[in-house]
């Protein structure tokens, strides 16, 4: 049976191209449009905030694959790039996500090509459970460098 979550957050204009927004599990933070569009610099923009969230939804859903699989995981950090589509009518929307993630995994006893294939595993199910990259339309494209020690 389908079920439902709710989450929420409020935004407040500060001033400008600035504001709050209030996470519904807390933390407050300042806002601004980018640099480009008369923002501040050095403040999260809303495109910002969209790349982390694909980003960071596929790191915690390819944490949890790496726990199921018993990979014993040494460092994860992974770059996301968002590209931006500016149309003729001025209308944008983001088109891809590259996510770049070097992850580094201990070998212990086991061959390094099944735990290749194990960390490929884990990825594709943290694409394919990833509740921000399901939500979206852009394209999600992961380019994986893997480092077996």
């Amino acid at each position: 049976m389908s079920q439902t979550t709710i989450y929420t957050t409020t935004v407040e204009w500060t001033l400008e191209h600035s504001g709050t927004v209030s996470l519904g599990n807390g933390p407050v933070l300042e806002f601004s449009a980018p640099p480009e569009a008369h923002g501040t610099p050095g403040v999260l923009t809303p495109e910002d905030a969209f790349v982390a969230a694909v980003n960071t939804c596929i790191m915690l859903v390819f944490l949890w694959s790496c726990e199921r699989l018993r990979l014993d995981l040494a460092a994860y950090q992974c770059r996301a790039e968002g590209t931006k589509l500016i149309e003729l009518d001025h209308t944008e929307r983001f088109t891809q996500v590259r996510l770049t993630p070097h992850i580094r995994v201990k070998a212990g006893f086991e061959a390094a090509a099944d735990i290749q294939n194990r960390v490929q595993r884990a990825l594709r199910a943290a694409q394919k459970y990833s509740l921000v990259a399901n939500s979206i339309k852009s394209e999600v494209i992961l380019e994986p460098e893997i480092e077996i020690i």
